[in-house]
């Protein structure tokens, strides 16, 4: 039986065995797997009309780079990058997301309409509570250890699952205690985002029980990651297969969103995968 998911302007239908894809759209210069070749709103929007070609559920604006060593981008270029894509895209059709873990670029997002803030950050920032509480948007809370510049330097845990459990159930209870539903919230383990290999595995078939213990549904980005190149020994332009294998794995230890960059080759796994469960 279908259900649905409320997901700002949409309810989105999902299978139970199943889960919905969002397309990655970096409109950065140095994302780390597309080299920055959808910087540009001209190669941006091609490529937002390509994902939906393919099947798309939800497309994810990112303009600033997260990947490990990354610099900090300034509000304005920020601004500048995300903003003329979202207004363009956000009568597509399609649910549409913004990555941002800046209060300001959240508020305007929200009065653009967007569907999802999806925070690295997991709205610890001053003000970005505030920046999305009175609106409809779903909120992606992601754990990440220290920051993009360092986050991989020698990432330590005692238990791994239990501290990311932890630090989601409390970024849930300081969301609700502001006044959002829970019914908006989404949880992020955050792969490679201050993870060992090692961790990320852990993490992947932890899913099913962090979702449990937390009672909100999952959305998971390993998508041409170095976890994905360690196991397959692939640089990242050949991580596709291993990606979406990993997005199965996601999948069935009960993540509801796939977070990826190959849209049409996860949209069909995924059929398939649906057909066999």
């Amino acid at each position: 039986m279908q259900q649905t998911i409320p997901f700002g302007r949409f309810n989105l239908p999902l299978h139970p065995a199943g889960a919905l894809v969002m397309g990655i759209l970096n409109v950065t210069p140095d994302s780390f797997s597309d080299g920055g070749q959808h910087h540009s709103l001209e190669f941006a929007l091609a490529h937002a009309e390509q994902m939906i070609e393919q099947g798309v559920d939800i497309i994810d604006i990112g303009g600033e780079s997260s990947r490990p060593g990354a610099p900090a981008v300034s509000l304005e270029d920020e601004l500048r990058r995300v903003m003329p894509v979202l207004y363009a895209l956000r009568d597509c059709g399609r649910a549409v997301s913004v990555d941002t873990c800046k209060p300001q670029v959240m508020r305007e997002a929200v009065l653009a309409g967007v569907d999802m803030i999806n925070d690295i950050n997991a709205f610890r920032a001053d003000g970005a509570i505030a920046a999305v509480r009175d609106s409809d948007c779903a909120l992606c809370i992601m754990h990440m250890r220290g920051e993009p510049a360092t986050m991989q330097q020698r990432p330590e845990y005692g238990d791994v699952v239990r501290e990311v459990t932890d630090f989601l159930r409390g970024r849930i209870a300081a969301l609700t205690a502001a006044g959002i539903e829970r019914r908006r919230l989404w949880i992020d383990p955050g792969f490679g985002f201050g993870k060992t290999v090692e961790h990320n595995y852990a993490l992947i078939k932890a899913g099913r029980r962090m979702v449990d213990e937390l009672g909100v549904p999952l959305l998971a980005g390993l998508s041409r990651k170095s976890m994905i190149g360690a196991v397959t020994g692939k640089p990242v332009e050949q991580r596709m297969a291993g990606s979406v294998g990993g997005a199965l794995a996601a999948v069935a230890h009960g993540a509801k969103i796939v977070r990826v960059h190959d849209v049409a080759e996860t949209v069909d796994a995924l059929k398939v995968w649906q057909a066999a469960n």
